[in-house]
């Protein structure tokens, strides 16, 4: 049951009125409708912002008489409640509603701010985050930006201010709503709106359902904060390939482990937190920058090396590190860092000798 269902028999004149006016002039604002949606995905044209989709709807009839009649206790004893929006046609802004719909939570600040700078075409009136469930209330549900925006003599909207009044001097100003949310977070709203705010018999409601709708929402949290982390990773390793920008870093220690963590955390091992026998390895091999420590350690070849050696156990950093540069190098590794032939007792060299005929054996038998 809706407000309009409730609502005083006094009002009711007025808000059938309202609604017939409503009626009559909402071919012209769907026509408003189309035009805000089409502007603004125009703004998305050119930017590496790309929004899932942009869609827009006029409120419906039904709806637009349902919120018109949502109403106050009024002030004076006996006198019947007030309207809420008394000129509703005027007083709502979410006649026309658009919706951007991103794919990761950062990208819902970033398509709000974009439309923000549209300065030219819209003025905000309004931007609020709307959340059903913050971490502040310790509550779960999904979370929108909502805008207000207003059009700047618009065409469109002044063909539509002269439908509702001819005599008026229409100066194409007109306060819509712009919702921005992530697609898990439309998913969820969507799903909750048609089951909890939709259902056709508010009796057959259980908890449970609440309860339900918790639990996916919380889950929904965490596979977005999954996808947010996933996203920065990834751009971090392609910033790894720039030579002009991160791939170009000098191998410092400090900087070897950072590479190593974000290309490899589940070979991550080492208790010490100094990485300098990493830098010393690479420099010895005249390899000093990020780009080129990105390229040895590429994931197929990690594989490749761990079949050829068949390794017992996981290795550590530094084992796999010299692994690595013993299968790219072969004996000039091991002449750049073992020690020399001719003393006494070789325990490295030997190890690194032993482990080079593994690997050139496996190169006999599986040739690329």
């Amino acid at each position: 049951m809706g407000a309009w269902d409730d609502l005083d028999e006094r009002l009711r004149p007025a808000v059938e009125a309202h609604t017939r006016e409503y009626e009559r002039v909402r071919p012209a604002l769907d026509r408003v409708t189309v035009a805000m949606r089409d502007s603004i995905e125009a703004i998305f044209d050119g930017t590496d912002l790309k929004p899932l989709f942009v869609t827009a709807r006029t409120k419906t009839v039904e709806s637009f008489r349902d919120k018109a009649s949502r109403t106050l206790p009024s002030p004076e004893t006996g006198a019947p409640p007030i309207l809420v929006f008394p000129d509703p046609l005027r007083n709502l802004t979410d006649l026309v509603g658009v919706r951007i719909i991103t794919t990761l939570p950062h990208e819902v600040d970033l398509a709000a701010n974009l439309l923000k700078r549209q300065r030219h075409e819209f003025d905000c009136r309004g931007d609020r985050e709307k959340d059903i469930g913050s971490i502040e209330s310790g509550t779960y549900g999904y979370s929108s930006r909502h805008l207000i925006m207003r059009t700047i003599h618009n065409e469109v909207v002044r063909a539509f201010q002269q439908t509702v009044d001819p005599e008026t001097k229409a100066a194409g100003s007109y306060l819509f709503e712009v919702q921005v949310r992530t697609v898990l977070a439309h998913a969820w709203s969507e799903i909750e709106h048609d089951i909890r705010f939709k259902a056709s018999n508010p009796k057959a409601w259980s908890p449970y359902f609440d309860r339900q709708f918790t639990g996916t929402a919380a889950m929904l949290e965490t596979v977005e904060s999954a996808f947010a982390e996933l996203h920065e990773r990834y751009e971090t390793v392609t910033g790894f390939w720039d030579e002009d920008g991160e791939g170009s870093a000098p191998l410092t220690p400090n900087r070897i482990r950072d590479v190593w963590q974000t290309l490899l955390p589940h070979v991550d091992r080492k208790t010490d937190d100094n990485w300098g026998w990493a830098a010393e390895l690479l420099a010895a091999h005249g390899l000093k920058t990020t780009l080129e420590l990105v390229a040895l350690l590429q994931a197929d070849t990690i594989t490749t090396v761990r079949k050829a050696l068949d390794h017992r156990y996981s290795p550590g950093p530094d084992r796999l590190l010299d692994d690595m540069l013993l299968w790219h190098y072969g004996e000039r590794h091991i002449d750049l860092t073992a020690e020399p032939a001719d003393v006494e007792s070789t325990p490295r060299r030997d190890s690194l000798q032993r482990r080079y005929r593994q690997m050139e054996l496996y190169r006999t038998l599986h040739p690329a």
